[in-house]
């Protein structure tokens, strides 16, 4: 299974991101995209899941099932955490596991390390919390893509342990991994894409 993008190019806002580039990420592998802020890193990831179009360029997942859409095989946790504050810990990995179509609450609460925080109201979490919540429910439903943008922001050493866990479990079984972050994850099979190196 891979992510096959040829000659992308981005708007936003009326601005060229990026244009004429190349993608590929690997069925057991993370893709690292590295590059200065405003240089596309986000933007691409909005694009592989399906929440912006390319102003060029063809995007297909190969190998995966499907018509060689992306949309509907991908997990994607963005700079916001996509709690609902008013909620418990609990109660929002419910919603996401009604959301995804499935779920054990339990299991996300381990993988996080959440369970003695689950009856707490996400809005009196600290960031890092909010932050190990909002990957939990990575756990929740199964799908062969997750795109993490900066999934480590918040997090302490012991967090980041977990979520390389979840991360090298997740590429074990043949899944992909696209990630933006400043820091490097102890996940061995990392491909990098460096946006410094793609002109607009």
């Amino acid at each position: 299974m891979e992510i096959v993008g040829k000659a992308l190019a981005c708007e936003r806002g009326g601005r060229l991101v990026f244009e004429n580039l190349d993608v590929r990420a690997t069925g057991g592998r993370m893709l690292v995209l590295r590059g200065p802020n405003g240089a596309g890193k986000t933007s691409l990831l909005r694009l592989l899941a399906g929440l912006a179009e390319p102003a060029a360029g063809d995007l297909n997942l190969i190998g995966a099932p499907g018509d060689g859409e992306i949309a509907g095989q991908v997990h994607f946790v963005a700079h916001q955490d996509a709690i609902k504050l008013h909620l418990t810990v609990e109660e929002n990995l419910t919603f996401w596991a009604g959301f995804l179509g499935g779920g054990n609450i339990e299991t996300a609460l381990d993988a996080m390390n959440l369970r003695a925080l689950r009856q707490f109201q996400a809005q009196r979490l600290s960031a890092g919390q909010k932050r190990r919540l909002g990957l939990a429910r990575l756990t929740l439903a199964p799908r062969p893509v997750w795109l993490l943008d900066e999934p480590t922001v918040g997090l302490d050493t012991a967090s980041q342990e977990l979520l390389a866990k979840l991360m090298n479990a997740h590429l074990e079984t043949g899944g992909i991994i696209v990630a933006s972050t400043h820091i490097d994850l102890p996940v061995a099979s990392t491909d990098v894409l460096d946006f410094a190196q793609v002109a607009a």
